[in-house]
């Protein structure tokens, strides 16, 4: 039996995963097999009536099945608590920062899971929760300001270093080097004494009030532990393991931490996908993210009209917006790109360049008032002459 159902699968006109899928009921011994052969002629019959017909106009079916009950979607702009505590960006907003391609969200949010040995355990969660989120150093001791000698004082807590797993070195060493780098502030001299946890800033002007006070406010708020960019994590256990929710993103430095499963952590930065793990990463995001933006508001649309729309945005290998800068504003059509935003610029720039449409597409036919050449419009009539023997 199973050689002649693996012949039939084989034949089949379907997708590769519907044959894989399929192939799992071939060793299973209650299913006989005429029963096997229904099974697959209903499934073969249900792929082929969803299929799309020839000439069909897709792109207008898309938009017209996400733009219907997006009209549904709640206008809110706030955020509210969302996963673990986290403020997330949901309904009309959000649908809209997908669609416009934007570099940064408004609400830039992590998921990150963790190795199996750390998944299990909520100590060694906590411990990576440590590397990943943003600690200033005021977290790690007493920051006082000494106006008679003109100084920032440090005084390091031992014991919160060694609770937070960071040695005094590693926060004297990095705590000048980071409000040099990452906070460009330059003015000031340090002096080191690590055996006693302590840090000495100095300003270079030593007779200014004002500068005194704003290297204290640097050196309170430089991240000497974690990543810069991730402001909050959360760690919540679901399913039996551990999660962890983070407050901002950075996809590439994350994935350097130990005990962070790199195949199961996500990012909501669309951007950031594409720029760390490629195009086709970024094409799946925008899929994923529309769809459950649209399911958290109770509307089901068909994933494939999803897919359309994020082929189109990816397709030159570079994730681009749905408009005027990007996919509307680049189409080969003048009149159709007229049609869409600043009118007059893009005839009176078609003119000057001497541009022909050749009126293949849907927008520049119906402007003119010819039929689409799409569904009953693609098909040409061609009458023969009749010839005098005729």
């Amino acid at each position: 039996m199973n050689a002649s159902m693996e012949k039939r699968i084989a034949a089949a006109d379907l997708p590769e995963k519907t044959r894989n899928e399929l192939r799992k009921y071939l060793g299973d011994r209650s299913v006989t097999e005429a029963q096997f052969k229904r099974i697959l002629d209903r499934v073969v019959r249900e792929y082929q009536n969803t299929r799309i017909e020839a000439c069909e106009a897709v792109g207008i079916v898309a938009a017209q099945s996400i733009g219907e009950p997006g009209t549904q979607m709640t206008m809110r702009t706030f955020h509210y608590a969302g996963v673990a505590e986290i403020n997330v960006t949901l309904g009309l907003p959000r649908l809209i920062e997908i669609m416009d391609a934007r570099k940064a969200p408004s609400t830039p949010t992590m998921t990150i899971h963790l190795k199996p040995e750390y998944a299990q355990d909520r100590d060694r969660a906590r411990e990576v929760s440590w590397q990943i989120e943003a600690a200033p150093l005021h977290e790690f001791g007493d920051i006082t300001i000494d106006m008679e000698n003109m100084q920032v004082v440090v005084q390091l807590n031992t014991a919160v270093c060694n609770k937070r797993k960071i040695g005094v070195e590693t926060i004297v060493e990095n705590a000048p080097k980071k409000i040099r780098d990452r906070r460009h502030y330059r003015d000031f001299d340090c002096e080191v004494h690590a055996d006693r946890a302590l840090l000495l800033f100095i300003p270079k002007d030593r007779e200014s009030y004002q500068n005194l006070f704003q290297l204290a406010e640097h050196v309170r708020n430089v991240i000497v532990q974690g990543i810069d960019d991730i402001e909050r994590v959360v760690v919540r256990k679901e399913e039996g393991e551990y999660i962890l929710y983070t407050e901002g993103s950075n996809l590439k430095d994350v994935f350097e931490v130990d005990g962070v499963e790199t195949s199961g952590t996500r990012s909501n930065n669309i951007s950031e996908i594409a720029d760390v793990l490629g195009i086709e990463a970024a094409r799946n995001s925008i899929i994923d993210e529309a769809l459950s933006t649209l399911a958290e508001q109770g509307i089901l649309v068909d994933v494939r009209h999803l897919m359309l729309v994020a082929d189109m945005m990816c397709m030159d290998g570079e994730v681009k917006q749905i408009g005027r800068h990007g996919i509307a504003g680049e189409k080969e059509s003048v009149l159709s790109r007229a049609a869409f935003e600043v009118t007059v610029n893009h005839l009176l720039d078609a003119a000057v360049a001497n541009e022909v449409d050749e009126l293949n597409g849907v927008t520049e036919n119906i402007i003119v008032g010819q039929p689409i050449q799409l569904g009953t419009g693609d098909v040409k009539l061609i009458a023969k002459p009749l010839t005098q023997g005729d």
